[in-house]
């Protein structure tokens, strides 16, 4: 029998590897940009930085240290050198791949961190493998800047899965709306005419506030923001305020919102604080040619007609008052139904002439 040769020896001593083969090794040394690893074979396995990671700057120091275990792929068993050269990303992709494959075929909810925001969308990595959710796909509202996702952990669905094409879709849109109908779902379950609930203003128009209820949006209209006169939403209310909101109306899937709770209506008690006779101190808050109306606390206004601004003459309101202006004068005409309320500052002035008189009679 022949004496075998020192490298068929060596090729006894050690186990045959193949390209495309998964092996386990051990980490001999490391270097910022390679691994060496004892892969149980007569050569040792190179494991570059590329192969490593998409990461061209990363310290390969940082992530693995001698003595620790790996799964690699071998790429080739001899790359001319003798040196067995390895993959790790590729090993890592494919594994990615089934996990994606599977997730595609079974619906399944993904949750990844994003890796790179591009032009068109977001790029996440799934063990390593890729995954693009184009910008329409990533929310169910249009997002001008996608950079706000960088770095951040999303869930998503994958709906079109195609490696060989480099096609692999995800979708983050489909899961938000399915939440955003069962929140809807849940809210209108049990929101009832009458109630008050907690909302936030989610957008200001000129005619009212959009308030997002969680689930979905009410609009509280200018005319119900407040018992008193508001003239322009945007400096009553701002984005992002939480208010208690009273349901007012639902119809289907509107919902009308009110801060005029009947509580607080001021025409309960005003029988009582503007009853004939009373005297009053307001602001003008408008005026007409035929007389102001005087603001006596927010939701209760009270008309000055003209021939009672003063004991002289007056040709219009605007001729002696101003907006904003402080009067103080004497129910004259009190209408509870009708929510009317007429005032006299005249009255006063012949109150103190009399006074007067009375005075100077005396002495």
């Amino acid at each position: 029998m022949s004496e075998m040769s020192f490298d068929q020896m060596l090729d006894e001593t050690f186990k045959t590897i193949h390209n495309g083969e998964v092996v386990e090794g051990t980490v001999l040394a490391v270097k910022p940009d390679e691994i060496i690893l004892n892969i149980g074979y007569k050569s040792d396995g190179i494991l570059s930085r590329s192969e490593y990671s998409n990461d061209n700057s990363l310290d390969l120091t940082t992530v693995v240290k001698e003595g620790d275990t790996m799964e690699v792929k071998v790429m080739k068993v001899n790359d001319g050198d003798g040196q067995v050269l390895l993959t790790y990303k590729r090993l890592q992709a494919e594994r990615g791949n089934k996990k994606l494959e599977e997730a595609f075929e079974n619906h399944t909810v993904l949750k990844a961190k994003v890796a790179r925001v591009l032009n068109g969308g977001l790029s996440v990595t799934v063990d390593g493998a890729r995954v693009f959710i184009p910008a329409s796909l990533v929310s169910d509202v249009y997002e001008r800047d996608l950079n706000k996702y960088k770095d951040q952990e999303i869930e998503f669905v994958i709906i079109e899965f195609n490696p060989k094409r480099r096609r692999i879709i995800g979708d983050r849109k489909q899961l938000i709306v399915a939440e955003k109908e069962k929140m809807k779902e849940n809210l209108f379950s049990k929101i009832a005419v009458g109630d008050k609930v907690e909302g936030t203003v989610k957008n200001i128009t000129d005619f009212g506030a959009f308030v997002d209820l969680g689930g979905a949006d009410g609009l509280l209209h200018i005319s119900e923001m407040s018992w008193g006169r508001v003239d322009n939403p945007k400096t009553f209310l701002k984005v992002g305020q939480k208010l208690t909101v009273l349901i007012k109306d639902i119809k289907g899937d509107r919902i009308a919102l009110s801060l005029k709770f009947p509580e607080e209506n001021p025409w309960i008690s005003a029988s009582e604080k503007y009853a004939v006779g009373n005297i009053v101190t307001g602001k003008v808050a408008r005026m007409t040619d035929f007389g102001a109306f005087i603001e006596l606390e927010p939701g209760v206004d009270a008309l000055l007609h003209v021939s009672q601004i003063s004991r002289e003459h007056v040709e219009k309101p605007s001729d002696v008052l101003t907006v904003g202006q402080e009067i103080t004068a004497k129910i004259v005409s009190f209408n509870a139904e009708e929510k009317k309320i007429s005032l006299s500052t005249k009255a006063i002035e012949g109150d103190e002439a009399q006074d007067d008189s009375t005075e100077a009679s005396e002495e």
